[in-house]
This record gives structure tokens, sequence and C-alpha cells, in this order.
């Protein structure tokens, strides 16, 4: 019986050559594009609605919804995808679709034509995150190296988000809305170029065929349930359609593990989504993913609704968080030699559970110095959570399941993003509603997002409590990892 990831402690780090650097690199760029794309052109929105012409601010979300929709919904199916049919392969694929859709948003003039554009963007980042991930997990042996290469990712993510939401108010300033769009597109051949020259074929040596019914049913039902719950603050969250489309999700999702048990050859095999290091391991990340960005998102609307400040100002005050991420990325895999993953995964949410609960002080008079020190813990507690829920998640699998594993450690992160920030905006539009008569809105804003911000940090302590019961201490029979064959020589 092998040990789950949970409860390996990881041996000295090992150095990496050149060329095991420089695909590191590669890599780790493409997830530096995908996370900048969603940061970058979600501080652009205004300013593309008043240039393309959008009708209402509903029609406009459709720009930041038709990304996260094909993204969220088609991620699980790419991550097989790329076991089966080669990561290498799946990887340039989706990076050419992303660039090209990329170079098309930039050249867009008309509304649809920029929807459409952000649709295929984020089917070609479905293909990019979990082939990418595999890649890194197949490239670098399960242990020490493995950690390393998560913990720069982690840091490079986390830097990715934050870079795009500083630059998107300067480029846009600056320049026009059009070039976030156009950068995309010219990491994107970069990042091409990159892999064709540092990548082998990586895949399944005996591939199955691909589980049909089970790709229809889990991707109709996450972009049912993922469609529902972005547009239920438009249409309703007690309207028939939006209860309709929810409830859609879950019978079809419902169905799909029903089929799953049934198949021979399955997308996503149960023993593999039962594994407490998947389901458990999952749900943190799920949690660590939603409550970061949903807390980013909150402390950005208090520095400019409530203290006032220029987007651009509000983004530089976010340096604190993307450095303390970058650093928290670097030293990670020593904080993990030194607690162990389990350990660091619930530290690293309790860290950020606890930042997130202080931004509850920040008045409406504004207190830079604690606005500072929540964003470092935020940003460190969140990176080290990310790093440790990664390996807990691909650890122990088979080199065949890496990619599955991926496209699973994918779907949580852009559910978590998907799926928590409009939970937490109820949670704030209902606490300043009921705060109107009593004082000025500024007082009311206030109290609202102080609501949202609590919510977030006691959601990030219950990841936290989950990983300490469920995923420290335990041990499960995993499969024997494969030998690498990524084809990445130092």
């Amino acid at each position: 019986m092998a040990t789950d990831a949970s409860e390996s402690r990881p041996s000295p780090p090992t150095r990496f050559g050149a060329r095991r650097w420089l695909v590191l690199i590669m890599l780790c760029a493409s997830q530096f594009m995908v996370a900048l794309d969603f940061s970058i052109v979600s501080v652009a929105l205004p300013t593309i609605g008043r240039d393309l012409g959008f009708s209402s601010t509903a029609d406009l979300q459709w720009v930041m919804t038709a990304f996260i929709l094909f993204i969220a919904g088609f991620l699980l199916l790419f991550g097989r995808a790329s076991d089966l049919f080669g990561r290498r392969r799946l990887f340039l694929i989706g990076v050419a679709l992303f660039t090209v859709f990329s170079l098309a948003g930039g050249l867009a003039d008309t509304p649809w034509l920029l929807i459409l554009a952000r649709a295929g963007q984020g089917i070609g980042a479905a293909m990019v995150g979990p082939a990418a991930m595999s890649l890194l997990t197949t490239s670098f042996r399960e242990g020490p190296e493995r950690q390393k290469a998560l913990s720069v990712n982690g840091a490079v993510l986390m830097l990715g988000f934050i870079v795009g939401v500083i630059s998107g108010g300067i480029i846009t300033g600056a320049l026009s809305w059009r070039w976030t769009m156009l950068l995309l597109a010219i990491i994107g051949a970069i990042v091409f170029v990159a892999a064709l020259a540092l990548l082998e074929e990586s895949k399944d040596a005996n591939a199955a065929r691909l589980d049909v019914p089970g790709a229809v049913l889990a991707t109709a039902g996450i972009l049912s349930l993922v469609y529902g719950i972005s547009t239920g603050d438009s249409a309703g969250w007690d309207s028939p359609a939006t209860i309709g489309t929810l409830a859609g999700g879950v019978v079809l999702l419902g169905l799909f593990l029903f089929a799953e048990s049934r198949h021979p050859a399955p997308l996503a095999p149960l023993d593999v989504l039962r594994r407490r290091s998947v389901k458990w391991g999952g749900l943190a990340g799920f949690i660590t993913f939603g409550m970061c960005g949903g807390a980013t998102v909150l402390e950005t609307l208090y520095m400019q609704d409530v203290l006032g400040w220029s987007p651009l100002r509000t983004g530089l005050s976010l340096i604190p968080l993307g450095g303390s991420a970058v650093i928290g990325g670097l030293i990670g895999n020593k904080v993990i030699g030194a607690l162990g993953v389990p350990r660091a995964l619930v530290c690293g949410l309790l860290l950020q559970a606890v930042a997130t609960g202080l931004m509850t002080l920040l008045p409406e008079g504004g207190d830079f110095a604690l606005l500072i020190v929540t964003n470092i813990g935020l940003g460190f507690g969140h990176v080290t959570a990310v790093i440790a829920f990664n390996i807990t998640v691909t650890s122990g699998l088979p080199n065949d399941k890496q990619g599955l594993a991926g496209g699973l450690a994918q779907t949580a992160q852009q559910l978590g993003s998907a799926v928590w920030l409009p939970v937490l905006a109820a949670v704030v539009t209902a606490r300043t509603a009921s705060l109107q008569g009593s004082g000025t809105t500024v007082s009311a804003t206030t109290g609202g997002l102080h609501a949202g911000l609590l919510t977030a940090g006691l959601i990030a302590l219950f990841g936290a409590l989950v990983a300490t019961i469920f995923l420290r201490g335990r041990q499960t029979a995993t499969a024997t990892a494969a030998p690498v064959t990524a084809g990445v020589n130092d």
C-alpha cells in the first residue's frame, strides 16, 4: 500500500537542468496567460462597453461569462482527452486557438464578435489548462521535483491575476482596451513557438476510446450550472429560468456519475473521483480559489466605492497581495518540506481565512497599514493552499491519469471562481440593502462589503476544517506512478 500525497514528506529538493527550467517556464507562462486574461479583461469592461456600444450591463457581462462558461464546461473533457490523444498535441491546439481568438477579440468591432472571440478563448484555455498541468506533473517526478515545479507554477498563476488587475487599467488608459487582447495574442504566439521546440508527445500508451456519453453529460451539466449561477443575479435567483437551469445541471451531473459506473472506459473513473485526495482536496481547492478571488473583488470595490480611489491606484494597492503570493510560491516547496502537504493546505487556508476576516475591520476612512497586512496574509496563505491542493489532487495517480487529474484540479479552480463570486455578491447586496435606511450610502456599502468578506473568511475556515478532518493522517491505496514519459531531459 502506497502512502497518499497528503502523507508524503518530501526529501531534499533536486536541481533542474537548463532544459527542464525552460519547459517549466513555458508551461507556467501558459498558466500566466490564462490568469492574465481573466483579470486584465475584467478591468477593461467599462471601456469596452462604451467603445463597442453594449446596450446594457447584463449584455456587457457576457464578455466575462462567455469565457468562464466555456473554460469551466470543457476542462474535464479536455483533461481526459489529453491523456488519450496526446498532451502536447492538445496543448498546442489550445494555445493556437487561444492566440487566434485573442487576436480576433482585439480586432472585434461589434459586441457579438467580441463575445464569440471570448467563447473561443475559453475553449482554448480549457485545452491549455489541464494539458499544461499534466505535462508539468509527468515531466517532474512525484516528490521534491514536482513540489518545486508546482510552487513556481502557483506563484506565476497568482502573479498573472495581479498583473492583469494592474496592467488592465494602465493599458486601457494609455493605449486601448484592444491591446489587452493583443497582448494575450503575443504571449500565446511566444508560448506556441516555445512548446514546439521544447515539448515531446506524452499520452497514455494504452489509450481507450473516449467516453462520449460521459463527456456529453459532464460538459452539459457543468455548462448548465455555471450558466445558471452566472446569470442568476440578472435573471433573478428565484426565477423559473435560473431554478430550472441549476436543477438541470444537477440532474445531468447525477446522470454522468450513473453513466460512469456503467461505462467500461469512463471519462472520469469513479475510483479516481472517490479518492480522498481528489474528493476532499478538490473541495479545498474549490474553496481557496473562490474565496481569494471573491475577497480580492470585494476589496477592490471597497477601495473604489468607499475610499474613492481610481482603478490605477486600486491596482497598485494590490501589489503586496501579488508580491506575497510570488514569495509564497518561491518558498512553497520549503514550507511544504517543513509542514508536509496536508498541514500546508490547512495552514494556507487558515491564514487566508484570518486575513480575509480581518478585512472586516477596514473602516470607511481607510487604514492603509491594515490593508497591506491583510493582503500579504491573503496572498501568502492562498498560494500555499493552492500548491498543496495541486500536489494533493495530482499525486499518487499513474501518468495515464494525469490529464484527468489536471482537468479535475482546473475545474475546481474555475468553478470556484465562477460559483462563489455571485454568492458573495448576493450577501453584499442583501446586507447593503438592509443598512440603507440607517446611515449614509457609504456606511451601508461598507457594511455590505464587511458582510461579504466575513462570509468569505468563514468559508475559507470551513475549507481548513475539511482538510484537517479528511486529509490529515489518512492513508489510501494509490496507483503506482508510471515512468515519466513527457520527453523532457536535463
